[in-house]
């Protein structure tokens, strides 16, 4: 007989294997505790499990809905971001930061003259503005290119609330709307001269502050990034103000605005607006190919003959290279791989489409509810607009800002500013496609299932969804990524408490809310928040793209437009 197994006491362990085995549990617990704590730290993409549905076999057969397995899609993370509500955005002016009647000089006229489309003489405007803060000056409402490729007549007026516009930044800069009369007279034609693009404060001190001394009323001519994108703190604020509350479009055109994005909302709870960017000018000018054979090559070839100074170009590296607008195929197949179902109602904010409704064919196959300014509103309701391009960019661009997701294909002036200011307001969900990855995924699309294909859509499309800190502060253009305007919540929320209490017992401070009953409920610079101290905040913990935040993947259609004199600016910037 075998001898009986011995047994233990009660309480005391059998062996020290077992107690190490106890120990390393313990120890294992512990660190799936840690990584649950982490993986609820880090930024979402979009919370979702994974898709199954019909297979991917391209635009012919489209996936016509999309089931869930082992879960339903979060259907807020399609729309927001959850961290969102820990940063606001600020740009109120310090205490340091001098009011403009204690700084102005009364001899000194700043005259601007802006060029290209309606964005990209929004980046003029608002650069004017700090321009003429450097140079103690009065600044004369800026002129609007008239004579451009876009040869839209509209004054500022036409398109923005001037009235408006000179009172919410009296305090920081003075602002006329024509220059005064001298001795009953007005004043002769001002001296014109152009500065540098990226013109630093110290370039425009050395360049055009001696000028401005003798002549007194200066006239900077095609007025457009001729400021550095890198400034003080206290600048870069000025620009936000200008930016996002004191350049607000004229009534006409916000009401506008505003109709199409009610008679949206009435189709549906949300809906995305997509600024496609798949004109025949834009394509031509990327040199991209597309696939339509030999029509496509002499027709697009036909167009970039315009610019004589363009590049050769290789359509096989481009792509790769992520710098070809995605085709409307392609941005309806992402959208849908992100989980936004066939239900979804899009917006469409684009110009004469390449290959017209044969190309945009497959995007309403993936979303049939689709729609653009023409088809919300009628034309006796966009008659006082039609004729002018301006005007009817300003309505696409309102859409787009109210819109609750916002697709930018390409990174002109609109991408970028409406980019910067759904971050400064909220950072509302802004999609840009990682084009170079999205590229080899569509590829290589008919070699996987809709389930693989969905799931690396949501891989590739990582720190290209609108989430807070995807970019690191100063990197980019700062109309794109307004760094020093976004602040956390809760610290603005207590530096407003307690400036609020100091202002109580200082009227002046208050002036700007009281300027005109009709600009009630608008906001003022004195509302603005403060700004943290951002050296105290720890980057790294919230940019999911690492060291390499920076999207390096789109095509900066600008690098190559800006020759003084071409025409491509005035075509593609917006």
């Amino acid at each position: 007989m075998p001898p009986p197994r011995r047994r233990h006491p009660p309480g005391r362990c059998q062996t020290p294997g077992a107690s190490a085995l106890s120990i390393l549990s313990f120890a294992t617990l512990l660190v799936l505790i840690f990584l649950a704590f982490l993986s609820y730290l880090a930024p979402p993409l979009l919370d979702h499990r994974p898709l199954s549905g019909a297979q991917l076999r391209g635009v012919s057969n489209p996936p016509s809905h999309l089931k869930l397995v082992g879960g339903r899609v979060k259907k807020h993370d399609l729309w927001r971001s959850k961290l969102s509500k820990f940063y606001v955005g600020c740009s109120n002016a310090s205490n340091k930061f001098a009011a403009a009647n204690a700084v102005t000089y009364r001899d000194r006229y700043l005259m601007i003259g802006t060029s290209g489309g309606l964005n990209q003489q929004r980046t003029g405007i608002i650069d004017a503005v700090v321009a003429a803060r450097i140079l103690n000056a009065t600044l004369v409402v800026p002129k609007l290119d008239q004579r451009s490729f876009w040869k839209d007549a509209s004054n500022f007026g036409d398109i923005f609330d001037v009235d408006w516009f000179i009172s919410f930044l009296s305090k920081d800069v003075k602002i006329i709307k024509e220059l005064p009369k001298k001795g009953g007279k007005y004043f002769r034609s001002p001296y014109t001269m152009r500065v540098p693009r990226k013109c630093t404060p110290r370039c425009y001190q050395n360049r055009v502050l001696p000028v401005l001394m003798k002549k007194h009323v200066v006239q900077l001519t095609k007025f457009d990034y001729r400021l550095a994108n890198k400034l003080e703190t206290e600048m870069q604020k000025l620009r936000c103000r200008v930016n996002y509350h004191a350049l607000t479009f004229s009534h006409p055109i916000q009401e506008m605005g505003e109709k199409l994005i009610r008679r949206m909302k009435e189709k549906g709870n949300h809906f995305i607006a997509l600024h496609l960017r798949f004109e025949p000018d834009m394509l031509a000018f990327s040199g991209c190919y597309y696939g339509g054979g030999e029509k496509e090559i002499r027709e697009l070839g036909a167009i970039r003959k315009r610019w004589k100074t363009l590049h050769i170009s290789n359509p096989d590296k481009a792509r790769r290279q992520g710098r070809c607008p995605l085709t409307p195929e392609e941005v309806g197949l992402m959208l849908r791989g992100l989980g936004y179902g066939n239900d979804v109602h899009i917006y469409v904010a684009s110009g004469e489409i390449y290959g017209g409704d044969e190309s945009l064919a497959p995007l309403k196959t993936l979303f049939p509810n689709f729609y653009s300014k023409e088809t919300l509103a009628s034309k006796e309701e966009l008659e006082p607009f039609s004729s002018f391009s301006s005007r009817m960019a300003a309505l696409d661009f309102i859409v787009c800002d109210g819109s609750d997701a916002f697709v930018a294909n390409n990174n002109g002036n609109m991408a970028r500013i409406l980019a910067g200011r759904r971050r400064y307001f909220g950072h509302k969900r802004t999609i840009r496609p990682n084009a170079k990855k999205l590229y080899s995924l569509f590829l290589n699309q008919a070699n996987m299932s809709w389930d693989e294909f969905a799931a690396k859509v949501r891989t590739h499309q990582r720190g290209f969804m609108g989430e807070p800190k995807e970019v690191r502060p100063g990197r980019g253009e700062f109309h794109e990524n307004p760094s020093n305007c976004i602040c956390d919540a809760a610290e603005a929320a207590a530096k407003r408490a307690s400036s609020a209490s100091l202002n109580q017992s200082n009227p002046d401070d208050q002036h700007q809310k009281n300027i005109t009953s009709k600009n009630v409920g608008k906001p003022t610079s004195s509302d603005l928040p403060e700004e943290p101290d951002w050296s105290e905040l720890d980057y790294g913990e919230y940019a999911p793209l690492g060291k390499s935040s920076s999207n390096n993947t789109e095509m900066d259609y600008d690098s190559f437009a800006r020759t003084e004199d071409s025409e491509i600016e005035d075509i593609l910037s917006d």
